[in-house]
Formats: structure tokens, sequence, C-alpha cells
């Protein structure tokens, strides 16, 4: 667990920084906000797209040979940006080979490995441990790289930034263990032991692809892209749109990542006690109120705080409880796989996200509109979760 958050940390940590360079790189190269944009868009759905092919061959062949290529792909396409001189070549470096080194060493591959090492009632507090530490990531490196920069130039930074990406492969070892013997996951999953080892890969997405709760996690899943892509890409224009300083927006950001660390740590917790599917629910629901009352409040510094904390207190905590539904639902061998489809349904919300955010801000003159379609998708999401089939969770008694 202490492996899989480390490593989680520092790949996201690198992955969530890259925003901070988009000015430095223009100022640079001339390429344009739009051209560099646009490939750190290309690179939010290589990192979703890559974890079920990722999560596949680590299913397979294990997550360390993943993870030590996602590790060199990911300080290849850093260390190779500061010579990108056309979009081309960005497009290369940030789009493709730092966002699927990234993507090797996610939450699909990280969670999968450690859940095969684990009993089922420590799969949930697990996830949201795994979880809190990309948080953590956004937390540490944002400020880190932002103070790089400044006192260094933005090529040092990312020359920094991938020698930090390095720093993965001695925790690799970590996840080297064989899995545990599945004892209780008949308990814990209507998915026998018997019946989970003896499928292959492809029946198991096939039958992945006609189960009802599976699909209803996708859907959920999509609407938790769209939120999260949303307010990275366009928090600041909001700000601004309040005549409130930058700094405020930078604030607010780093507040969802601290807020986001009790969220996952608390999902995960819950998810040992209560059903996952309500505690899933729970988080969406969340939104809608806190989006409704962000809308009622005047626009000032403190009531972006606010909304940050209590927003950042759910905002990838739905990671812990849909990974562990999903291993309910078909057990630990192919989670890897399984669960970064469900990632990649949440990148399509994510380019979704981003895409009808500009769309709104151009054509309306302010983001009045995608709130409400939050808050809508917020309502439809936790609605989504109550039909998902889920066993009820075992008394400690009976696991004893």
């Amino acid at each position: 667990m202490l492996s899989a958050a480390a490593i989680l940390m520092i790949t996201m940590g690198a992955r969530q920084s890259m925003g901070l360079f988009i000015a430095p790189i223009n100022e640079a190269t001339g390429l344009g906000i739009v051209s560099i944009s646009f490939a750190l868009a290309i690179g939010q759905f290589v990192w979703g797209a890559v974890q079920p092919i990722f999560g596949a061959i680590a299913d397979k062949h294990g997550a360390g040979p993943v993870l030590v290529f996602g590790t060199f792909l990911l300080a290849a396409g850093l260390a190779l940006t500061p010579f990108a001189d056309s979009q081309w070549s960005l497009l290369a470096t940030l789009g493709l080979l730092s966002a699927a080194g990234a993507g090797a060493g996610s939450f699909s591959i990280l969670i999968g490995a450690t859940a095969s090492q684990l009993p089922p009632e420590r799969r949930s507090f697990a996830s949201g441990f795994i979880n809190a530490g990309g948080s953590a990531g956004q937390f540490v490196f944002a400020p880190l790289a932002q103070a790089l920069i400044h006192s260094f130039g933005w090529i040092a930074a990312m020359l920094t930034l991938a020698a930090s990406s390095l720093l993965t492969l001695p925790l690799i070892a970590g996840l080297r263990r064989k899995p545990i013997a599945p004892t209780a996951v008949a308990v814990a999953s209507p998915v026998t032991p018997t019946s989970d080892s003896e499928k292959t890969l492809r029946e198991q997405l096939r039958e992945a692809m006609r189960n009802r709760s599976y699909i209803l996690l996708h859907l959920g899943f999509f609407t938790c892209g769209f939120h999260i892509a949303f307010l990275v890409t366009h928090l600041p224009g909001e700000v601004a749109l309040c005549s409130l300083p930058a700094s405020v927006s930078a604030t607010s950001l780093a507040l969802i990542g601290l807020f986001n660390i009790a969220g996952s740590l608390t999902a995960g917790a819950l998810g040992n006690r209560y059903r996952m599917k309500y505690v899933l629910g729970a988080m969406y629901a969340s939104r809608v109120v806190i989006i409704g009352l962000y809308l009622i409040s005047p626009r000032t510094a403190l009531t972006f705080y606010l909304f940050a904390a209590g927003l950042g207190f759910s905002w990838l905590a739905t990671v812990p409880p849909t990974a562990g539904l999903v291993a309910k639902l078909f057990g630990t061998r192919y989670l890897g796989t399984l669960f970064g489809l469900t990632l990649l349904s949440h990148q399509i919300g994510g380019f979704f996200g981003a895409w009808l955010g500009g769309i709104t801000i151009s054509r309306f003159g302010d983001y009045h509109w995608m709130w409400y379609a939050d808050i809508v998708l917020a309502a439809v999401a936790a609605l989504l979760c109550l039909p998902i089939r889920e066993a009820r969770v075992p008394q400690r008694a009976a696991l004893a």
C-alpha cells in the first residue's frame, strides 16, 4: 500500500503540474496557448486510454514490467519536452510519451496489483489509501514545480520532474509479491474464485460488458471526469470573472488536493463498513449540494476556499468505491483491465468537461450552463448508483 501510494504520488504529481508550464513554454517557443493546451488535452485522453491496455498486460505478466516501462516513458517525455519546438513534437512529448508513462503508473495498475495481495475486507481502505497518494502528489508537486520555475526556469524544473519520476523504480519492488490465496472472495463477491480463475480475459470482458452494474459504474465515472476536468481547466477563468486575483485559484486548487486526501481515506474506510454503492452515491449527491450552495453564495475568496474544500473531499474519493465495486463484481484477476476501462470513461467525460467549458464561456460569457449541467449530471450519477448489485458487507465476526 505504501509503495503504491508513493508511486501514484510521483506520477500524478508530475502529471497534474503540467498546467504550470503552459505560459513558460509559450514564452520560450511562441507555439501559442491553444497549441500547448491541445497537447495537454490529448495527454488527458491518452492517460485514460492506455490504462486498460497496460492493465491487461499487468494482469497477464504482473505489474512490475508495466511500472518500469511507464517510469522510463514518463521520464523520457518530460526530459524531451524542453527540446520540443513544434506542435507535433510537443504532442509527442506531453501528449503521448509522458501521458502514457503516467498512465502506466496510475490507479488501475496500482490498485489492481495491491488488491490481489490483500483480503477482501481490506481492499476498500487500500484503494482509498493509494488514491490519497495521488492527492498528496497534487498538493506537493504543484508548489514545488512553481518554485523551481520561478528560481531556475522552466527547463530546469521540467528536467527535475523527469529525474524525480525515476524515484518510482525502487518502490516497484514493494509490489512484486505473489497474490494471497483467495480464501474470502466468495464472501465479498458474487464471483467465486473458481469461476474467476477459469475465465480468459476475453470472456471476462464479454461478461462485464453485459453486466448492468458495471455499465452504471462507467456512467457515473463519466460524470466524475466531466466535473474534474471542467474545474481543473476553467476554475481560474471563473475566479477571473469574479474579479479576484489569480492567487485565489491557485490556493483553491491546492485545497482541493489537500482535502481529497481526507476524502479518499474516508471513502476507503467507509467502504469497509457500508455498501460501496451508497458511499459512491453519497459522493455524487454531495456535489449537487456543494455546487448549488456555491451558485447562491457571494463570489468572495472565502467562498472559493470553502467550495474547494467541500468539493475536494469528494474530488477523486470516487475511485476507492468504484474500484472496490469492480473487484466485488468480478474479482481481482482482471481488475487492472476492468477498472482501467472505467478510468477511460472518466477521461472521456473529462474531455467533454474541458471542451464544453471553453465553448460555454466563448458563447455565453460565463459558466452558468456548465454549473447547471454539473448539478444535473451529479444527481443522475447518484441515482444510477442505487440499482448496482452489491452483496451486503459481512460482519466482522463472520470474517473472523
